[in-house]
């Protein structure tokens, strides 16, 4: 009998992937490997040997036992190796459905298509105002060739003589508490109910085929750094008329030079001088339109907030902005001329501020550099 492969070469995996690429490993050779799209000799062994990979390591207890017992450490933890039924799944099937959202046992019908993760990255002031954006999605489409009949142009899928093109298998079986009738999924057409004698040399008989779509988004006024969007049926196609799945998209914003944001408000750091702080000033604050001016009066005291009314971010879901906070900060210089430091020194003096016998001598210096 064969050796196990490593749970982590399976899935192409280090050691210390994270649960996310666990997730993602999984999901992109479970689509590679199923059934549904795969036709090729070992496509369902592959298969089984990528469900049985991600139902360990997707499990941060089963995980913990692979990496100190190896495969060992799984089947004496849960009841021992029983196939898939000691996880709870009664077949590699039932795992995929278990993950992509469908349902083996009725292949033949409908089934919706996979959801899909997309991100987008604007600037403060698209966040702010809204944006169209136009971005690339990658995932599986109708094949161009085939339409989704996976038989070449000119040919037809034949019924299978093995199931009558029912896509089930039923036997009849005998015990003391009567007649059972076992049904099972076709081993010749996987459920299909028709077998394609002349696959589709584009997607090879599968139906469908990789692409990259261009989808035009309106990203609404107001969104925050981090936000998710779902695009209802912009997914990937859906199997024999299902519905489309959805297209999940995070919204990643771009820091800005002035501002920082708070919800909707906005808050702006203004750094002041002593004599702008003491005698007021008049100044100009930047907006996410044009500058605004602000009065700035006497006695400003340094962390003391103005507030600018409906100069911050649009409400996302009601009309009306938010404000605008200027913080203020009085910033004590370090490099002074003799003049200033003369002209502090007075001021010290005049507002009863003791000096030390060094400024003192200091200040002299200063008096009769300047004459």
């Amino acid at each position: 009998m064969a050796a196990k492969r490593d749970y982590y070469d399976v899935l192409g995996i280090s050691g210390n992937a994270t649960p996310e690429d666990v997730k993602k490993a999984f999901r992109k050779l479970a689509m590679k490997y199923h059934p549904d799209r795969n036709n090729s000799g070992d496509a369902s062994e592959q298969f089984k040997a990528v469900n049985e990979a991600y139902e360990v390591l997707s499990d941060q207890e089963k995980r913990a036992m692979y990496d100190r017992f190896g495969h060992a450490g799984p089947q004496q933890a849960f009841g021992g190796a029983r196939g898939f039924e000691g996880f709870g799944f009664s077949g590699f099937g039932d795992i995929f459905d278990a993950f992509f959202g469908g349902s083996t046992a009725r292949r033949g019908g409908p089934r919706r298509g996979a959801d899909l993760r997309q991100s987008v990255r604007i600037s403060f002031e698209e966040a702010a105002f809204g944006t169209d954006q136009t971005i690339s999605v990658d995932g599986y489409e109708l094949c161009s060739r085939c339409a989704g009949r996976r038989a070449e142009p000119g040919s037809e899928p034949e019924r299978c003589r093995n199931c009558e093109g029912t896509g089930e298998l039923r036997r009849v079986q005998q015990s003391v508490f009567g007649q059972f009738v076992n049904v099972s999924m076709c081993d010749r057409c996987q459920g299909e109910g028709a077998v394609v004698s002349k696959p589709c040399k584009t997607c090879r008989g599968r139906g469908y085929e990789e692409k990259t779509r261009k989808l035009q988004v309106k990203i609404p006024a107001g969104i925050d750094n981090g936000a998710q969007m779902r695009l209802t049926g912009e997914g990937e196609v859906g199997e024999r008329g299902g519905p489309r799945g959805n297209l999940y998209l995070q919204v990643n914003v771009k820091s800005h030079k002035h501002f920082q944001r708070d919800g909707d408000d906005l808050i702006y750091n203004l750094e002041v001088n002593f004599a702008q702080a003491a005698l007021g000033d008049q100044t100009e604050i930047p907006t996410l339109e044009k500058p605004h001016s602000l009065r700035i009066p006497s006695g400003t005291q340094s962390g003391q907030v103005f507030v600018l009314r409906g100069q911050g971010v649009p409400h996302l879901r009601s009309g009306g902005r938010g404000d605008l906070l200027v913080h203020t900060h009085v910033v004590t210089p370090k490099n002074l001329s003799a003049e200033q430091k003369e002209l502090l020194a007075r001021l010290a003096e005049s507002m009863g501020t003791p000096l030390s016998p060094d400024d003192k001598g200091l200040l002299n210096k200063i008096k009769d550099a300047l004459g």
